[in-house]
């Protein structure tokens, strides 16, 4: 498939280094992928000829941000990347920890992930892998502060019954910006939790990224029926708060996934298409 006209970024792309000794996966890693270099993406980039990407600093490392600093340092072109951190809320200094790795990398942290990823009845964790922290908690008000002080977006990774507590910090705090990954995980919640996820467009701050299609799809490639949910996303948030996320690591991945927009936002403007392509991210992450 020929490469769609006009700006393209991919904002959530995962790198995992080949050398293990140096950049090696934390114990509290949630899970160990296999590779998935900067050198190999940077072969992809040049064919894709994608214009910017956003690295969503991935569980395996956890708060060790070595392998993120290294691919701005070697970045396929100039200004390529931003990316976003992994820290952990419950942890005093992480206000602290923040400032310095955005002094490290200036103008290159344009979020802080969060992960709401338990499932329902489980206590919130405030130790351990960083995830499944209480949204609800003081230390989680501070880490939203220190945020929007930055000047930078929350990314929400969550189960799309955790959208009600968002929507709690979101009422305390009204100017942040907040990215909710992958659709909001639609599929593994109710119909209902998937509308209390679609109801937090009513916050001109927030927006959708659509990635994760095979978390909420039954059927599989080519996720049609996921295109429903797709639909009532575009229509809350419109495609000035819509953001595509991951083109792939290798051009066949590539022609896939652009097949897939295409025949998702079959009914999107070329205009509009090409906003959810890149257009729309250039401004969210400031390239």
């Amino acid at each position: 498939m020929p490469r769609p006209e006009g700006v393209i970024v991919d904002t959530h792309i995962h790198l995992f280094a080949k050398d293990q000794t140096r950049f090696p996966y934390a114990p509290t890693g949630t899970y160990q992928p296999p590779p998935a270099d900067l050198d190999d993406y940077k072969q992809f980039v040049a064919q894709a000829q994608l214009d910017h990407g956003v690295i969503v600093h991935p569980e395996p490392y956890q708060d060790d941000h070595s392998y993120l600093e290294y691919c701005f340092d070697n970045e396929p072109k100039p200004g390529f990347f931003k990316g976003t951190c992994l820290l952990d809320s419950a942890r005093g200094d992480t206000p602290a920890r923040l400032r310095r790795l955005m002094q490290r990398c200036p103008n290159r942290i344009v979020a802080i992930r969060i992960h709401a990823m338990q499932e329902q009845g489980p206590p919130p964790s405030n130790s351990g892998p960083i995830t499944g922290r209480d949204l609800t908690s003081d230390y989680m008000k501070r880490t939203w502060r220190t945020v929007a002080d930055a000047g930078i977006a929350i990314q929400m990774h969550m189960r799309p019954f955790y959208a009600p507590q968002v929507r709690a910090l979101m009422e305390q705090f009204p100017q942040q910006r907040v990215i909710v990954d992958h659709l909001g995980r639609a599929g593994m919640g109710t119909p209902a939790d998937y509308r209390d996820v679609l109801a937090l467009a009513k916050y001109p701050n927030v927006y959708m990224k659509y990635s994760g299609l095979e978390y909420s799809s039954k059927t599989g490639y080519p996720f049609d029926d996921v295109k429903p949910m797709v639909r009532q996303a575009y229509d809350a948030f419109g495609p000035d708060r819509m953001v595509w996320g991951y083109f792939g690591m290798n051009m066949q991945e590539f022609d896939k996934n652009v097949a897939i927009l295409e025949n998702i936002f079959d009914y999107a403007t070329e205009e509009d298409r090409a906003k959810v392509r890149g257009l729309t991210a250039m401004k969210l992450y400031g390239f």
